[in-house]
């Protein structure tokens, strides 16, 4: 059998993490690119280094040769500058896009058959732009967002509560900005609906947290962006695939009629499985989140005509 391939585009703290997260589960051989010659080789020196300690048997090359990545079975991309504090994910649409139009070039020529995930921000245009640029159907690209968006909601919840992380099962769905939308309606505590255990103004406390939560983290490090956990949300979406578990996980999926959105990315419910995305789960939403997944909506819909503008331009 043919050894499984991961190709992680980006050797920045996200790519590191990600090349240590799939080594540690086995889950296939990682090529680490970068364009800045000798960070992506010395990271993947370093990880083998440590394989004769963790015993996991994986190769680990770092280049900055786009056909090095060739045969890849998953693509996870974090190409592209973070965000400092004071910038939101949109301030770095433009630089992003420029980087972003490269590393698509090099996916489609090297990596044809891949299912490329994309975590560089602003989230929801980076994956519009990826499969415009590679052609890929949609069930081959997607965005990782809510993942991480729910991840963050069940440690808040997890932390006012006082209770462990495994008893909380809680959803966020929309746009990864400042305004994407968690859903009280489908979270729940073992069971029990979040409004039985916190009232409704601290929950609205902790959402608020929630939409937040990226700044908060660039707030406290000064100097880069959350890196262990959005690289442990997109390995979350690469072990679905590759081991084909029919996971359901919110992510950025390409919509065509569902929840009444037309060809666009965004945030939703999704089984991925080794065809990639698919399915996307449906969920009945009450009228607070239809009001606030139409306001996530119209954000990502300005986004991705600021976006257009900028290509024009170009």
């Amino acid at each position: 059998m043919k050894r499984r391939k991961i190709a992680l585009i980006g050797a920045g703290n996200i790519g590191g993490t990600m090349a240590h997260l799939c080594a540690l589960k086995k889950l296939g051989d990682v090529v680490l690119f970068d364009v800045l010659d000798g960070l992506p080789q010395g990271k993947a020196l370093d990880l083998l280094e440590s394989a004769p300690i963790e015993g996991f048997d994986v190769q680990i090359t770092g280049t900055t040769k786009y056909e090095d990545i060739v045969g890849a079975d998953v693509c996870i991309v974090t190409a592209g500058i973070v965000r400092k504090p004071g910038m939101s994910r949109d301030d770095l649409l433009g630089t992003n896009c420029k980087i972003m139009k490269q590393v698509c070039e090099g996916i489609k020529k090297y990596a044809p058959d891949s299912l490329v995930i994309v975590i560089t921000n602003p989230l929801d245009a980076m994956v519009t732009l990826t499969k415009r640029i590679t052609g890929f159907p949609k069930n081959r690209v997607v965005g990782q967002s809510g993942i991480l968006d729910s991840s963050r909601y069940c440690t808040f919840l997890a932390e006012e509560l006082n209770i462990s992380v495994a008893s909380v099962s809680a959803l966020v769905l929309g746009g990864h900005g400042d305004d994407m939308v968690p859903l009280r309606s489908s979270s729940r505590v073992s069971g029990v609906p979040l409004e039985k255990l916190i009232s409704s103004k601290r929950l609205g406390e902790i959402e608020d947290r929630v939409r937040k939560a990226g700044g908060e983290i660039i707030s406290l490090l000064k100097t880069g962006s959350a890196f262990y956990s959005p690289a442990s949300a997109a390995v979350r979406m690469a072990e679905a695939f590759l081991l084909d578990t029919k996971e359901i996980l919110p992510c950025a999926a390409y919509l065509e009629g569902e929840y009444g959105v037309q060809g666009l990315y965004f945030g939703v419910p999704v089984v991925i499985g080794g065809n990639g995305v698919e399915k996307v789960i449906q969920l009945d939403l009450n009228a607070q989140e239809k009001k606030d997944f139409e306001e996530s909506l119209a954000h990502v819909k300005d986004l991705l005509q600021a976006m257009d503008k900028l290509l024009v331009q170009k």
